[in-house]
């Protein structure tokens, strides 16, 4: 609906319902920007669709064959299995949340479940440790690694590894003067409790300019280009394209001809979901960001998650 395009003829459901063979059909380019392609939904999220495995894997396979410079996947609130596996299965990881108390702790409640289901990914490949993880419900990494280890020798200092190369990104959304979010707060509790980090990669302010680009179906950038939430989601931009060419590999002089292009992305949304197995995290010549917002309400305070509830 922001980028204009009310009544797409395909969508991710034609995809899954098997009406169109490739995700590349489905695909379609924006008015807005020829160099744009959007993969529309039905109103529901990744985090919530109702795959069965076969179907979630086909969709995984396919966004690694999508012909994009880089492919962007909207996940979603949630910490379903479907949110987890969709965002660990990206190659840079980004998480969006809002400088509410309730948000942060939903941020840190998601980003501890991807990292225990990452950890738990690496093991299951190995028969040995896939009979004896596949079938239990873990709360913390460290008890994954507790388990691990007792089976394995070598399984505690695997998962610190997988730990370590663990560095999602935290974005702020509606970030305010008055309403501020404790990062270095928040990434020592990461450390402590999860063994993982957390990068800040920018923030996008509260801006009036918002709801009424919405109103229009129209991006801020597009409605109100020199307003606050623009030049936050500019620099938003740049800092990513940073880390896609971190990742790939690019020289500086690559990058600065990056920054003069436009980068082709893909929205996906879809829709239920019953626990499924961890998926092993893939890899794709194309860069793939996954991004998952936290909006869900957690009364307890951190340290009554990890320190009561684990």
């Amino acid at each position: 609906i922001m980028f204009g395009e009310l009544h797409p003829p395909v969508t991710l459901t034609d995809f899954l319902n098997k009406r169109v063979n490739r995700l590349e059909e489905v695909a379609i380019p924006i008015t807005l920007d020829p160099n744009l392609r959007l993969i529309a939904g039905t109103g529901e999220t990744l985090a919530t669709a109702n795959m069965a495995y076969a179907r979630k894997k086909r969709l995984m396979k396919q966004f690694q064959e999508l012909t994009a410079d880089v492919v962007v996947i909207d996940i979603g609130a949630g910490t379903s299995y479907h949110a987890l596996d969709f965002f660990l299965m990206a190659d840079i990881h980004l998480a969006v949340a809002t400088p509410e108390p309730t948000s942060v702790l939903d941020l840190y409640r998601f980003i501890k479940l991807a990292a225990i289901r990452r950890v738990l990914s690496c093991f299951l490949a190995h028969s040995q440790m896939s009979d004896i993880l596949s079938n239990r419900d873990f709360h913390s990494v460290e008890e994954v690694m507790t388990v691990a280890g007792a089976t394995d020798t070598a399984g505690r200092d695997t998962a610190a590894a997988v730990l370590q190369s663990f560095r999602p990104g935290l974005i702020i959304n509606r970030g305010s003067d008055s309403s501020r979010v404790n990062v270095l707060y928040l990434r020592k509790i990461l450390h402590q409790y999860v063994g993982g980090d957390l990068m800040l990669v920018g923030e996008v302010p509260e801006d009036p300019s918002v709801p009424q680009a919405i109103r229009k179906f129209l991006p801020v950038i597009e409605a109100a280009p020199t307003s606050l939430a623009a030049k936050g989601l500019f620099s938003l931009a740049t800092a990513v394209e940073r880390l896609i060419a971190a990742h790939v590999g690019r020289t500086n002089e690559e990058m600065k001809q990056l920054e003069e292009t436009k980068t082709a992305i893909v929205f996906a949304k879809t829709e239920g979901a019953p626990p499924l197995p961890a998926s092993t995290p893939v890899k794709s010549e194309v860069p793939i960001v996954s991004y998952a917002s936290t909006t869900h309400n957690i009364a307890e305070p951190i340290r009554q998650i990890d320190g009561k509830v684990r």
